[in-house]
């Protein structure tokens, strides 16, 4: 069976904290904990920093998908969408940000965008730990 949960969160930067709870409790015994709470904070902080989210009164949701045999663990934010979609992008070593989606992309089986006429959805799939 899957499973699925989700929580919206005020815009704010330290709403990114109790998203990475949010997806710790969740995932407690049940899927790659460390990686999840990596992946949630690198969204979740690029929702507050690049989207219309981090705007006053905006908004972020966190979804996470447990897939019943699969086994993959899905880690969802949905933004308000803003200028630029989401990258990967080369960074030297000077550059303090942008080395979130590299994160991402280094620890998930895969990652990618979905663009709505409201916003978006980055996702990462990750590799469920045995039991």
């Amino acid at each position: 069976m899957r499973t699925k949960w989700c929580r919206a969160f005020p815009g704010l930067a330290e709403e990114v904290g109790n998203a990475r709870h949010f997806v710790a409790a969740l995932l407690d015994e049940q899927g790659p904990v460390d990686e999840a709470v990596l992946v949630v904070s690198e969204l979740a902080t690029n929702a507050v920093r690049h989207s219309l989210s981090g705007a006053a009164g905006g908004w972020f949701v966190v979804i996470v998908v447990l897939g019943g045999d699969s086994d993959l663990v899905r880690i969802e934010v949905v933004d308000l969408g803003g200028e630029r979609e989401p990258r990967l992008c080369d960074v030297s070593d000077q550059e303090e940000g942008g080395r979130g989606l590299a994160l991402i992309a280094a620890c998930a089986k895969g990652w990618g965008v979905k663009n709505w006429p409201d916003g978006r959805t980055v996702w990462a799939d990750l590799v469920r730990e045995s039991t």
